[in-house]
Parts: structure tokens; sequence; C-alpha cells
């Protein structure tokens, strides 16, 4: 009986054990599974910038300081454990490990308590962990992702600790570990004589509606800052009033790896804007600072722009005259040697249709370094000859306020670019029209009319243009040089009849309809002043303004976009035909293929316009700059299927890539 019951209890063993081991078989302790790219990289990156699960590197750290169950437990006491375990020892081989341990573990920390003491602590430990400028510190190597994710838990660390606006003043902060004081190191917040006001972050803004997204990256909190006007700009030509200029700030403090185990820290704000510091010097480093141009241009946008004053600026033409609106603004002061380049919009439009060329040339140092950009604003529906006027008033204006070309030579380098009857007005400053205007509308000399003295001036001003002598070249796009045919349309005609004109505008009509005008055979009705009727075909204007070339003296340059591949006698852009908008003796005429009447925002018009800025410099024997050039035609060439225009005047087609 003993004996059976021994093997019945052997066999039991026996049969466990079998079944332990078959079991152990199958779940190995260490395996091994194959992932997805996509997945693989999320999860060599993961840190707690992506979510609420800390990196693989802080992870390593909690287990191997036995603090993993304290981190759930009790996240608090983990971080103070870690921090005296590091302090211990600041110059081992894993310090590094442990300080970006730290400072991620403070951002969770952070976004769990929502602490700004706990947003900073994490900033300051990043820093201390990049240890700029600290020589003998054993820094992270920049191939490590945690470099990055260091860079950028410091910007979102300040980003959330700073808040918003952002107030550069002294301040004393008391942090999880102990005492912060940061001071104004930066004496005054000053761009170009205008103090910067209004630190907005940038760093977590989405910005829809602009192709392009630049950012530049480096180290710092990336912000947007308001530059204060005076009185006198106020009321001349001037910066662009809600225009937000990107700008970095560090909190620096130095010796960080020994300060940030203190009980007590010392720290200073450090402004610094994108066209006067792209690095900082600290210590013996060359730091890179962040910046966010796009988002700073997408503000400025967003709070300047009133996008039914597109259409209020077509139907009442004075709304940008008499002080409601400056005509002419810049988006930068004026720097010595920086060539002006004088962007015009078309109908029924506004500056704001310019934000991709502008946001794509800027990120150009070349052409950052040379031009200037200055936007005009006008009454749409206005007669083309009176905003030709104020448009060249208001450049012989700003070039005055300047001091002219004997202050700067640059100035007398202008580009004019205009888009559609942007294009129009522009033609208006860059030719010698004698009496051919005048006569294409009337057969009375302007001698023999009954007008007041005022209006006489007037009329000489606008209906006998001059070259502006200052106006080096001339950029014509999608512009219905031979008049537009939608124009011509009844529709289009029926709402130029709504168009208000300004006051010296009516007054003009009023004398010509009742004067000696009126009794020739010309159409004199007010409707057909306005800038709808203008563009017609059938306008005398437009066919005498057609008929007036260029002059000799000015560059001149078309682009034409164009929709589909057919021939181009047969081609339009949608409202302008390839036939209005070509003329003869340009220096140059791209047709861009697949691309509607409102190109300024193709990446094939903006890259032609940066070739014409760059020729421009090229002229003058800038090497870098014919480098950017033969760059761009190495990639318009590749996608041209006609042969390059030369100042003789060949034309070329660059056409868009398409999908298939």
């Amino acid at each position: 009986m003993t004996f059976f019951h021994s093997s019945i209890s052997l066999r039991i063993c026996v049969a466990a054990s079998v079944m332990a081991f078959s079991l152990s078989g199958c779940t190995p302790p260490v395996s091994v599974h194959h992932l997805g790219l996509t997945r693989a990289y999320l999860d060599e990156t993961r840190s707690a910038l992506a979510g609420r699960v800390l990196s693989n590197a802080t992870q390593i750290v909690l287990e191997r300081q036995n603090l993993r169950q304290l981190w759930q437990a009790h996240p608090a006491a983990a971080i103070a454990a870690l921090r005296g375990i590091t302090a211990a020892d600041t110059v081992g081989p894993d310090v590094g490990d442990r300080l970006f341990a730290l400072a991620e573990l403070n951002y969770l920390r952070g976004r769990q308590t929502h602490f700004r003491a706990d947003f900073m602590a994490a900033a300051l430990y990043a820093y201390a962990y990049l240890a700029p400028g600290e020589a003998q510190a054993i820094r992270p190597s920049p191939y490590d992702p945690r470099f990055r994710q260091a860079c950028d838990i410091y910007m979102l660390g300040l980003t959330e600790a700073l808040g918003s606006p952002v107030q550069i003043t002294p301040q004393s902060w008391q942090l999880p570990f102990g005492s912060l004081d940061i001071n104004a190191g930066t004496p005054s917040l000053n761009w170009h004589g205008h103090p910067l006001t209004d630190l907005r972050p940038t760093a977590r803004l989405s910005v829809d509606g602009v192709k392009n997204v630049y950012r530049h990256p480096g180290l710092g909190e990336p912000l947007a800052a308001l530059p204060e006007l005076s009185d006198a700009e106020d009321r001349s030509f001037q910066i662009a009033d809600k225009l937000r200029i990107p700008v970095n700030l560090l909190v620096e403090f130095d010796d960080p790896r020994r300060q940030i185990f203190s009980d007590h820290l010392n720290a200073r704000f450090i402004v610094s804007a994108i066209d006067v510091e792209d690095h900082r010097i600290i210590g013996d480093d060359s730091v890179p600072l962040h910046y966010e141009p796009t988002a700073a241009r997408a503000i400025s946008l967003q709070d300047s722009v009133d996008w039914s004053a597109e259409y209020r600026g077509f139907l009442d033409g004075s709304l940008f005259l008499d002080g409601h609106s400056p005509r002419l603004v810049a988006i930068q002061p004026h720097q010595y040697g920086h060539m002006p380049v004088v962007l015009v919009h078309g109908t029924a439009s506004s500056p704001a249709r310019w934000a991709d060329m502008i946001n794509d040339l800027l990120e150009d140092p070349v052409i950052r370094k040379h031009f200037e950009f200055w936007l005009f604003s006008y009454g749409t529906g206005n007669p083309i000859p009176y905003s030709a006027l104020e448009l060249r008033r208001s450049i012989q204006q700003a070039v005055n306020q300047l001091g002219g070309t004997q202050a700067d030579p640059a100035l007398g380098q202008i580009t004019l670019i205009g888009h559609s009857q942007g294009g129009l007005l522009a033609k208006m400053l860059v030719i010698q029209a004698g009496n051919r205007l005048w006569n294409g509308v009337t057969k009375h000399p302007l001698a023999s009319l009954d007008f007041s003295p005022r209006t006489r001036h007037l009329l000489e001003e606008a209906m006998f243009p001059t070259p502006v002598p200052e106006v080096h070249r001339v950029v014509f796009i999608s512009t219905p040089q031979h008049g537009s045919y939608l124009a011509g349309y009844s529709v289009a005609r029926l709402v130029g009849r709504f168009v208000s004109f300004p006051v010296t505008v009516t007054d003009i009509i009023q004398q010509v309809v009742t004067g000696d005008v009126a009794s020739s055979r010309t159409n004199m009705q007010p409707w057909r002043a306005g800038s709808v009727y203008g563009m017609s075909p059938d306008s005398p204007f437009i066919k005498a303004l057609a008929a007036i070339p260029v002059s000799p003296t000015v560059h001149a340059h078309s682009i034409i976009p164009v929709l589909g591949d057919g021939p181009l006698k047969n081609a339009d852009d949608g409202v302008v035909s390839y036939e209005s908008a070509h003329i003869p003796d340009v220096d140059s005429e791209l047709v861009v293929r697949h691309s509607g009447h409102s190109t300024q925002s193709d990446p094939i018009t903006i890259a032609e316009v940066r070739r014409i800025l760059l020729e421009q410099i090229g002229s003058a024997g800038d090497l870098s700059a014919r480098y950017e050039k033969n760059m761009y035609e190495s990639l318009v060439g590749s996608q041209s299927n006609e042969a390059p225009r030369s100042a003789s005047g060949h034309s070329r087609t660059a056409t868009k890539a398409l999908n298939g």
C-alpha cells in the first residue's frame, strides 16, 4: 500500500515537472517581436513629450536606482531621491543620464499637476543636461535623441512656466528643490530702435493657410513680439502696426551642472530677435537659437488683416485714404543697403495674398541680406490712373522720409511687383506716357478744357506719367496688359456700378461730365472711370496703356500662369488670357503651366521672383547670389519644356509637377 501511494506521488511530481517545463518553454522570459516601421520609430523615440509614457532612457535610470515603484506611488519622492543621488556625483559618466531623467520626470510631473514650478524645474534640468558653455562637462552627443528632446523640454517647460504674455522682469520662484531668481538680463527689449512689447509664445501654435511653416531649430523659447511705434510713424510711412517679430527667449545660468544642485539658483533672461542674432555665444559654444518665423508672420496677418476689407476696398474707394489706413507699410525697418521690393495686390484683394511669397523669400538668407518688403494697399475699384498716382506718391514719400538715395543708394534700386490690376499700377510708374494716355481717352487737349487748377494738376500727374527714377525693375504677374475678358462681362460691369469713388475722383468726374469733354463723342458715364471698365479689353484706357512700352531704363519681367497644356494662343488663367498678359521687349517671360490667376503662392512663381531678385544682386557681382541663381535655374530647368528666355525676349515655360 505504501509502495502504491509512493508510486502515484512520484508520477504526479513527474507530470507536474513536465507540465511546468512545457509551459516555460512556450513563454520564454526574453523574447523579440517584429514591429512595423511606424511603431518601431515611436517605440524608439517615445518620451513624456509625446504622451504619458517615459522614455526608455529614463525608465532605465529609475530601474537602476531602484526607484520605479516609488515613482509610480510617490512621484515627488522619486524625483527628490534621484536628485539626491545625482547631487552626490555630478562628474560621473552617467550624470547626463540622470539629469535628462530629472528633466523628463519634472516635465511629466508638471503635466500631471499643472504647477508652473514643475515646468520651470524641468527646463532648468534640461539646460543642465545640455550644459551649454560648460567646458568641463561631459555633454550629450547631438546624435542622441535625448539631445533634441532636452531642447524641447527646455522650450515647452519655459512656455508653460512663463505663461503668455511673457514678462521680462526680475522674478523669484519657489521650486520643488529650492529657490530661483531671474534677472532681466536684457537691458531693454529693443528692435531697431523700437521697444518690443506683448511677447507671445508660439511653440504651441498651429499655422494654417500658409503652405510652408518654417522653424529654425535651436535652444530657447520662440516668441512673437510687437514693436512699439512712435506717434510720428503712425502718421507716415511705417512698419505694419500689428507686425510680429520672431524672437527667442533664454533663461540662462552659469555653471549649470553645479548650480542645478544648489538650494538657490541665479539666472537671467536673454531676448534676441531673428534678424539680429541667430546664434548666441555661451562660454566657448556658439548655440543656435530657436525661432518660429512663420508663426509670427501668421499672427501678424491674423491680427491685422480684416478680410472683409478686400471687398470693402473694392467697393469703397476712400477706405485707404484720409488716414483711414496706411497705404504703404514695411514689414521691417529700413536697413542701409537693403533694396525695397514693393508688392502691389490685385482687384478685391489685400497684401495678405503675398503671405506665401514673403514667407518663402524671407527664408533665403541672400534675399534677406539684400532686400526688404513694402506692401501697398489701395481701393481696387478706383480708376487705375488714380490708384497708380497714390502708389507713386506713397513711394516718393517713403523714399524722402528715409533720406533719399543720397542717404542710401539702395533706395534707388526699387523692384515693383504687381499682381493683376497691381501690375497695371506698376506699369504706370515705369512708362514715359507723354500725351498718349490722355489722347486715348479723349481728343480734347487738357489745356483746352475748363478745369480748376487743382483738378488740372491731378490730371497731369495721373494721365501723363513718367518713370519713377528710383524704380529699377518691374515684375508683372497675371497682369491683363491688354485687358481681362472677365472685366468685359456684363456682371462685372454691373458690380462696377456699385463702386463709390473718393471725393476727389467724384469731383473730377463731375467736372468732366458737365464740362467741354461731355460735348465730345466720348462716353463719360461715371461708372466707366472705375477699374472694372478700365480693365475691359474695350476700354480706351487699357488700349492706350498697352501701346506704351516700359521705359528702356527699367528691367521688366513677366510671369504668366495658364491652365492646362494647350497652345498658348488659346490659354488663360481663368481671368486673363496669355495673349493679354504677354508683352514684347521684357527681359524675361515665364509661363507657369497648371497655375491659376492667383499664382502668387505657386512655388514656380515664387522661385521665378527669387531668381529675378538674385539677378538684380548678381548684376552687382555678388558671388553667393550667382550661386543661388544657378541652383534655381537647375531646379526650374528640370521642369522646363521650352528654352529659357534671354534678355532678347524668348519665353520659357515651367510646368508644375502633377500627381500621376
